[in-house]
């Protein structure tokens, strides 16, 4: 091997290390989608790509509104499912430690009974999203009000109720990549 030879060796394995830094949202995915992913990024098109196919940004902006979004989407297929004291945005859950939205259970002695109180909580990043991306993490914070766990009983409960769910998790994965590197591309 020459010393030409082992320096491109390098200079390639740091790229590797770059492209997986930067598309850390993508880890679990196949190399050809994350080259496929990197290139949209070198030629600084993915933001154009996302909006395109998600032409505008949702007008649930407030606690308020979120709160009603997801008991409509919640009465629509969990009914029976423990009510929801609290739904909210929440500035504190950074995505970058692997937190789209909190889910909570707090159980509370009242008097001589066992309260129980469901809350979730959704990043305040997902304020100036796509609808169907704050779809997506809302149903999967209310699978966990049945499925505790990510399991494939929770996966089916969250395409029942969103049919398109993986796919907009790969969206979302998308979008949060072009918010880390280039900021929303639904912000002026």
């Amino acid at each position: 091997m020459t010393r030409i030879e082992t320096a491109g060796m390098m200079r390639e394995r740091e790229g590797n290390k770059l492209q997986t830094h930067q598309l850390k949202y993508l880890a679990g995915y196949s190399p050809q989608i994350t080259s496929q992913v990197a290139q949209l990024v070198a030629e600084n098109r993915l933001g154009s790509v996302i909006v395109q196919k998600y032409p505008k940004a949702h007008d649930v902006r407030t606690d308020r509104l979120l709160y009603d979004f997801t008991v409509t989407i919640k009465n629509e297929f969990m009914r029976t499912a423990q009510p929801l004291s609290r739904v909210s945005y929440d500035g504190k859950i950074h995505v970058i430690n692997n937190a789209l939205g909190t889910h909570t259970f707090v159980s509370r002695v009242q008097g001589g009974k066992l309260k129980a109180k469901s809350e979730i909580r959704i990043a305040a990043i997902f304020r100036d999203a796509p609808r169907e991306f704050l779809k997506m993490i809302v149903v999967h914070e209310l699978a966990h009000l049945k499925e505790k766990e990510h399991s494939k009983a929770f996966y089916q409960l969250c395409e029942y109720m969103e049919p398109a769910y993986h796919q907009l998790e790969f969206d979302t994965r998308l979008f949060l990549t072009q918010v880390e590197l280039a900021g929303s591309p639904y912000l002026p």
